[in-house]
C-alpha cells in the first residue's frame, strides 16, 4: 500500500448513535478522527429501532460525519420477551444498575438464562444478520481491514468468522474485560457455559491480528490467560476525551461545596468510606454547604447506603442526560467523585469518565485499588487523590484540607493538568498506526 493511499476499514460495532452511554463514544470518536490519518471507515451496526440500547442520546447523532457510510441490519434478541415477562420497561444496564438491591426470582431466572443460553451475551442474535451484511461489503474487495469492538463480546465472534473466511486483517477492540468483568459471577454460569465462554475469549485473543485494550493491567490480564498470544499483539489505547466537547466554561458554585459523580454506579462500587467522610465533615463544618450530585443511573443499593449515611437530604439525583449536558455538570462542580467496583478483577479497569474528569481540570477524589491503572493516571496527571475503599482517615484528612482551601477560595480548579496524551485525536492516531502496520505486513 502506498503511503498516500486511503485505507478502507470496516468498523463493526453494536453500539452506535443514537445509543447513549460511554461505550458508544469510543467508536464514534475513532471514526470521527480516522480520516485525518489516512483511514476511511465504514460502519456496520444494528438498526436503532430494533437494538437493545439501555440508554439513548440523540445528541451523538450530531457528531456522526456527514460523509460516513453507515449500514444498519435487523437483529434477533430476547429483550422484548424479558420486558414482557418481567414487567420491566428498561433493558438491563451494565452491571445490572437498574435492578433492585435484592434479586427477585424472575431476576435470578433471567440472569441464569442470559448466562447459559446466550453465550457470550444476549446480543449474540445480531451476529447472523451482521455477518450477512459484512460479507456483502467485503465481497466488494475494497476493505483492507476490519475492527470489531465490544462489549457486547458476541461482536468479536463476527470478526472471528470473517477473519477465517476472508483472511482479512482483523483488530479486536475490547473496551472491557470479558470473563473477568466485575459482574460476571452474577450471570450464574454453569461449568459448561463458562468453559464455552472462555473458549470464545481464547479464540478471539489468539486469532485476531491485533488486540486493543484500554489499560496495561487489562493487557496483563489477557496475557495471563491460557492462550497462545504474544504480548506484541496487544496494544494499549485508553479511552479519552474530545477537546471539541469542552465548550462550557468552568463555573463552580460559590456558596456550595458540590461533589459530582457522572455515569452508572452500583453497590459493587463501594463508596461507604466517602459517604462517612462527607457526613463527618458536614457535622464539623456547619459553615460549609456540602452537596453530592449523581448524574446517571444509580442503583437502589447505592441510594440505600446514601440514606443510611444520613446524606439523602444533601444529595441530588439526576437521571441520564445528553453527553454535552453531563459535561456541563462537570464544569459546574467543585470536585468530582470517581469509583470502580470493589472486586479483584477491577484492578485493571480505567473508566472512560476518568479522561473527561481530567479534561474538566477539577480535583478528583477516587475510590479504588491503590497502585491500580486508575491510580497511576490520576497521580501522573496531578489530578487528585485515589484512596482505598477502607482508607477513612487518609480521605478525611484530604477532604478536610480541600474544605479549608474552599473557605479561602471556592474555586478549587487545578491550575494545570498534563492530559493531552489522552485526547481522542491523539489516541486515534495510535489506532491508525496499528491498522496501517497490519495492512503493510506481508
Amino acid at each position: 500500500m502506498e503511503k498516500t493511499d486511503v485505507l478502507n476499514l470496516l468498523y463493526i460495532s453494536y453500539y452506535w448513535p443514537p445509543s447513549g452511554g460511554p461505550g458508544v463514544q469510543r467508536g464514534l470518536k475513532f471514526v470521527k478522527y480516522l480520516p485525518a490519518f489516512g483511514v476511511k471507515p465504514t460502519v456496520l451496526t444494528v438498526d436503532e429501532k430494533q437494538a437493545s440500547y439501555p440508554l439513548l442520546d440523540n445528541s451523538f447523532l450530531n457528531e456522526v460525519p456527514d460523509n460516513l457510510e453507515v449500514y444498519r441490519t435487523t437483529t434477533s434478541e430476547p429483550f422484548e420477551y424479558y420486558k414482557k415477562l418481567s414487567g420491566k420497561k428498561e433493558i438491563p444496564y451494565s452491571g445490572f444498575a437498574n435492578q433492585k438491591a435484592k434479586d427477585t426470582f424472575v431476576d435470578k431466572l433471567f440472569k441464569f438464562v442470559r448466562g447459559n443460553l446466550f453465550i457470550p451475551d444476549a446480543r449474540v442474535g445480531w451476529n447472523k444478520h451482521a455477518l450477512k451484511k459484512a460479507e456483502e461489503l467485503l465481497q466488494q474487495g475494497k476493505y483492507k481491514a476490519i475492527i470489531t469492538t465490544s462489549p457486547p463480546h458476541s461482536t468479536q465472534l463476527i470478526g472471528l468468522k470473517l477473519r477465517r473466511k476472508y483472511n482479512i486483517k482483523w483488530v479486536a477492540d475490547l473496551r472491557d474485560p470479558w470473563t473477568n468483568i466485575h459482574y460476571y459471577d452474577q450471570l450464574l454460569h454453569t461449568p459448561i457455559a463458562k468453559r464455552l465462554d472462555e473458549k470464545y475469549e481464547r479464540q478471539v485473543l489468539e486469532q485476531a491480528d491485533a488486540v486493543i485494550v484500554t489499560s496495561e493491567d487489562t493487557k496483563r490480564l489477557f496475557l495471563n490467560k491460557p492462550a497462545n498470544i504474544h504480548e506484541d499483539k496487544i496494544h494499549v489505547i485508553p479511552n479519552g476525551y474530545d477537546e471539541a466537547d469542552f465548550i462550557h466554561p468552568s463555573a463552580p458554585p460559590k456558596d456550595t461545596f458540590l461533589i459530582t459523580y457522572t455515569g452508572t454506579i452500583t453497590e459493587n462500587y463501594n463508596i461507604d468510606v466517602f459517604l462517612k467522610v462527607v457526613a463527618h465533615l458536614m457535622s464539623v463544618n456547619s459553615d460549609i454547604n456540602y452537596k453530592l450530585r449523581f448524574v446517571g443511573k444509580v442503583s437502589e443499593g447505592v441510594k440505600q447506603r446514601i440514606e443510611k449515611a444520613n446524606l439523602l437530604g444533601a444529595t441530588e439525583f439526576i437521571t441520564h442526560v445528553p453527553h454535552q449536558e453531563a459535561i456541563k455538570y462537570l464544569m459546574e462542580s467543585t470536585m468530582l467523585l470517581l469509583a470502580i467496583a470493589d472486586v479483584p478483577s477491577e484492578f485493571a479497569n480505567v473508566p472512560g469518565k476518568l479522561f473527561e474528569y481530567l479534561a474538566s481540570n477539577k480535583p478528583i477524589v477516587a475510590l479504588g485499588p491503590v497502585h491500580s491503572a486508575m491510580d497511576q493516571i490520576i497521580d501522573e496527571c496531578g489530578a487528585g487523590r485515589l484512596f482505598h475503599y477502607t482508607a477513612y482517615d487518609l480521605m478525611l484528612d484530604h477532604m478536610a484540607l480541600m474544605s479549608k482551601a474552599w473557605k479561602i477560595n471556592p474555586n478549587l480548579d487545578l491550575p494545570y493538568i498534563n492530559h493531552s496524551q489522552f485526547s481522542r485525536r491523539a489516541l486515534t492516531e495510535e489506532l491508525a498506526g496499528v491498522i496501517k502496520q497490519l495492512v503493510d505486513k506481508v
